[in-house]
């Protein structure tokens, strides 16, 4: 008897979601819009803009999804919850300020006037955050900083082994994170400097967690971990690594909760979505995915880069910014299923961060800093050669033999404003802001972290400060408050062992940084 022919349902799966395309720089992937403004010609200043209107089935096809069946929940019941969540934490803060500044007077006022009180300063904190998250507004924290005294200087607050690849500090400042290439993640207090480390479960817990089992056995899983996020609400912890997988962690108890497997390159980026548990992680494979760390399942696919991604960055909006080795940085709008475009004028991209919703900052391999506007495809502003000893106001350099190459030889130092500048210790390799702020910092191999202000007026960057720390600097946060700075540093840089600083130490460093007591605010 011959089996009957099945015929093929194309019709996708309950709770699967297709992966979304940005399309590449193949034209057959190219939307209508796009090819439009060719056609128009298209104005060098005008942003590139991709519409996602394919489907690209090369990466990720076959990919396994996680909680298939589960019912999925839309958009708009999300954006209730994660608004009334929300709500509810500035609720706590409002009552906290007001317990904090008139706990007598709360006594003998009636309860509606208490409450009307509350909810005019609910108001007035959460307009004050959209207009700082927005860009409208911005701390003026820059023209604040003194100068750092000889007692003011980084401070060790973690030591590693190995090379430190990422820092992360929780939304209170209170408590930061770290990871390093043996795979070691520190929990660590930042006024105590006491440190807890996380306990990586056995092989069987890891495969049970839902990690794809090793194909060898008689190989032994990578620990070697490249980034860490934490959840706003501060509850999760992500990492990822050489392994390609993404775990997430309890911070609380410090305990392995679970293994997202899917990418087929290393992990080499991550970063929650403020105020929700939307985690995205970018890899060595050119995908980004998203996650949602609560329900612990795969939500999307995001397509586009043609090499590895090596950073990502969000902030409340669904929009992400990354930057890969294709020297391309791409802002990525997720519910319009569209990214922007913009590429490095001649070097490849290694870090960036958004300094607001319409505006960010990246670093170099050839030692640059770029600032960046969603209204241009081009720098608004770049500063050659950033890391450069004749750029330094105090001075402060190693010696060039302090630093061996992968071959033995040493770096040639280049200096400020040659443009073939491309040193192993002026490469940038990490940069951060403080958010809603104008203060930023970079970090190098070249012995400092160089502290800029942000100009919202002219667009353009100065250097302000230069704190003296020996080694590559692998990753920068800054506190929310901008009171102190946060340095992972490493003998070898983060994605590799092509160079090397003897005389650095392995570790995370503090450095405090006094402010003018002032509150202004730029329009």
């Amino acid at each position: 008897m011959k089996p009957r022919s099945r015929k093929r349902d194309d019709r996708p799966k309950a709770g699967k979601k297709k992966p979304r395309s940005f399309g590449g720089d193949n034209g057959f992937f190219e939307s209508d819009a796009k090819r439009r403004g060719r056609r128009r010609g298209g104005d060098d200043d005008d942003v590139e803009s991709i519409d996602s209107d394919e489907d690209l089935t090369g990466l990720g096809a076959g990919e396994e999804e996680v909680g298939e069946g589960a019912p999925e929940e839309t958009a708009d019941e999300k954006r209730v919850r994660v608004a009334k969540e929300h709500l509810e934490r500035i609720r706590a803060i409002a009552k906290r300020v007001e317990e904090e500044e008139g706990e007598e007077e709360d006594e003998e006022e009636g309860r509606e006037e208490r409450e009307g009180k509350r909810d005019s300063l609910v108001a007035e904190i959460l307009q004050k955050e959209q207009l700082l998250e927005s860009g409208r507004i911005r701390r003026l924290v820059a023209s604040r900083v003194s100068s750092p005294q000889p007692v003011d200087e980084f401070r060790w607050l973690v030591k590693h082994r190995q090379s430190v690849t990422s820092v992360t500090l929780a939304e209170d400042d209170s408590r930061g994170f770290s990871a390093s290439k043996d795979g070691v993640i520190m929990h660590w207090d930042i006024e105590s400097g006491k440190s807890e480390k996380y306990l990586w479960p056995s092989e069987d817990v890891l495969v049970s967690h839902y990690a794809k089992p090793l194909q060898n056995s008689a190989r032994k899983r990578s620990k070697n971990v490249l980034a860490l996020a934490v959840s706003s609400d501060g509850r999760y912890l992500a990492s990822g690594g050489m392994d390609r997988h993404v775990h997430l962690w309890d911070t609380r108890t410090r305990e392995h909760l679970q293994a997202f497997h899917g990418h087929r390159g290393p992990v080499s980026c991550l970063t929650f979505r403020q105020g929700t548990s939307q985690l995205f992680s970018g890899s060595f494979d050119r995908t980004i995915k998203l996650w949602n760390a609560e329900d612990r399942t795969h939500m999307d696919n995001l397509f586009g880069h043609q090499s590895e991604i090596l950073t990502i960055d969000c902030l409340r909006r669904e929009r992400l910014l990354t930057a890969g080795r294709d020297r391309t940085m791409r802002l990525w709008k997720v519910p319009e299923e569209s990214q922007l475009v913009f590429r490095a004028p001649a070097s490849s991209l290694e870090c960036c961060c958004f300094i607001n919703d319409s505006e960010f900052l990246s670093g170099s391999d050839d030692g640059s800093i770029e600032l960046w506007s969603v209204m241009r495809k081009k720098p608004a502003h770049l500063i050659k050669n950033a890391h450069a000893p004749s750029l330094f106001s105090n001075g402060f350099s190693y010696k060039e033999e302090d630093i061996t190459m992968s071959n033995g030889g040493s770096a040639e130092n280049g200096s400020h404003g040659d443009e073939n500048c491309s040193s192993a210790h002026a490469w940038v390799s990490s940069v951060a802001v403080c958010r809603g702020s104008d203060l930023a910092a970079s970090g190098a191999a070249n012995g400092v972290v160089r502290v800029w202000a942000i100009d919202s007026d002219s667009k353009g960057i100065s250097p302000l400060l230069s704190y003296p720390l020996a080694g590559f600097i692998n990753s920068l946060a800054f506190a929310k408050s901008a009171r102190f700075l946060v340095a992972g540093v490493g003998q070898e840089p983060r994605l590799g062992r092509w160079a090397r600083v003897p005389s650095a130490r392995n570790g995370v460093a503090i450095h405090p940084i006094k402010l003018k007591e002032d509150h202004t605010m730029v329009s």
